[in-house]
């Protein structure tokens, strides 16, 4: 009798590994945990693969290669768990700190996230024009959307262990967690280009825009009240706790209702919450409470994550010299991250100038993660896909076992040891 697993079953084996691997990291190693996971997913996703690959198969089926294959990571991240992550790393962000760089993260935020996705997809046509794995400039500019969004979950906690500056540590946060959200709508409509729908005109897409960035925005801001004002009028902490529970799963469930942008939704309640919250309706046991069970769900949701990333090797073993373009395209990618984070700096260097050493943390701090394979994962099957899938898995492994660690290297090289002002 054949035997299939359900959802549950694949969450649980995720969960125990992830514990597994946690513990082992910790015990032995010492990793970033982010590191350590990504690794140990990836190494154990070959070893069973090679397992099964060396064992009779049944019918030509391979058993343990099906299960990993049949994970489906864009729908685990993007309806699962990015609601929860992006509320949770938002509930630690200052928001006064966050509001004396709002100018400065706005215009990143904004124009960084389609200055990168110009650079990256015109780089990304010249490289493929060189190999041969050639692809319309729309595709290159679809791969430049997708890989142009940063990931706030990989890079704060090493910020926070690095004692980055409060107002340095608030902007690199604040445009990590909104790029998210810039990232999948300039995406979105590049994939409505792509799949030649023939319903993307500029007034469309700026349209769709407004309405999923904007929207998004000002659904989180309300979603958030509404909790605030539940919050404030109660004294209760279990029940709180369930009411932030109820706003992050309610309200993006929702946000997909309203076709508005959901990770921005989630980012606005999460800072309303952590601050205005945190301040005006919450009790101390509350506040401890809150905020415990957020740190839980943030760190469970990363191992798990990051394992996954790991795991998700498979995806780029099927074709090995697809490799290539993903390597040629790194080095781009971080080229680009320079100069949509240097040329808005520039601009505003007299209007909302950042702090010392501002400009190496958010070029370095634009590590890649989850989202961007998640949204590679969504485009529609055809000749192109499997160059742009690894091509983003290759991006996001170099970004988060080389890249995130060598932001921890430069904020402790650069903080370590602030200047001491004469008396």
């Amino acid at each position: 009798m054949e035997s299939t697993l359900g959802p549950f079953d694949v969450a649980t084996g995720l969960v125990v590994l992830a514990a597994f691997f946690g513990y082992l990291n910790h015990r032995f190693f010492g990793l970033p945990q982010t590191t350590a996971l990504t690794i140990m997913g990836a190494v154990a996703s070959i070893a069973v693969i090679a397992i099964d690959e060396a064992l009779p198969s049944v019918n030509g089926h391979h058993p343990i290669r099906s299960l990993i294959e049949g994970i489906d990571f864009r729908y685990a991240l993007m309806e699962g768990m990015l609601s929860f992550l992006l509320f949770a790393g938002a509930l630690h962000v200052d928001l006064n700190a966050l509001k004396r760089s709002r100018l400065a993260i706005g215009i990143i935020t904004l124009f960084g996230v389609l200055l990168s996705t110009a650079v990256i997809g015109g780089g990304a046509w010249l490289i493929a024009m060189a190999t041969r794995f050639p692809l319309p400039i729309t595709w290159c500019l679809l791969f430049g959307a997708l890989i142009s969004p940063t990931d706030p979950v990989a890079v704060m906690g090493i910020l926070k262990s690095a004692k980055v500056p409060p107002d340095l540590e608030a902007t690199v946060a604040g445009e990590s967690l909104f790029n998210d959200g810039i990232g999948i709508v300039v995406f979105s409509i590049l994939l409505g280009v792509v799949a030649n729908t023939g319903e993307v005109s500029a007034f469309d897409a700026g349209k769709l825009f407004a309405l999923e960035a904007l929207g998004g925005a000002a659904f989180g801001g309300v979603a958030g009240w509404i909790a605030f004002l539940a919050l404030r009028s109660i004294n209760e902490h279990n029940l709180e706790v369930l009411i932030t529970l109820a706003l992050v799963m309610g309200g993006y469930a929702l946000s997909h209702r309203l076709h508005v942008n959901g990770p921005i939704a989630m980012a606005v309640a999460g800072l309303l919450i952590g601050n205005h919250g945190r301040q005006h309706a919450m009790s101390e046991t509350t506040r401890d409470y809150v905020t415990k069970f957020w740190s839980l769900i943030d760190d469970m949701l990363n191992a798990v994550l990051f394992l996954l990333i790991g795991i998700e090797v498979i995806l780029v073993l099927k074709d090995v010299s697809l490799l290539l373009f993903g390597l040629a395209a790194v080095p781009l990618i971080l080229v680009a991250r320079a100069v949509s984070v240097g040329l808005p700096m520039l601009a505003l260097r007299n209007l909302s100038p950042l702090s010392q050493g501002a400009y190496p943390i958010l070029v370095l701090g634009g590590v890649r993660g989850g989202i961007s394979i998640a949204l590679a994962l969504s485009v529609p099957a055809g000749p192109y896909k499997e160059v742009v899938v690894a091509a983003t898995y290759t991006a996001v492994l170099f970004s988060v076992l080389l890249q995130a660690p060598a932001v921890g290297i430069a904020a402790r090289r650069l903080f370590a040891n602030p200047p001491v002002k004469d008396s």
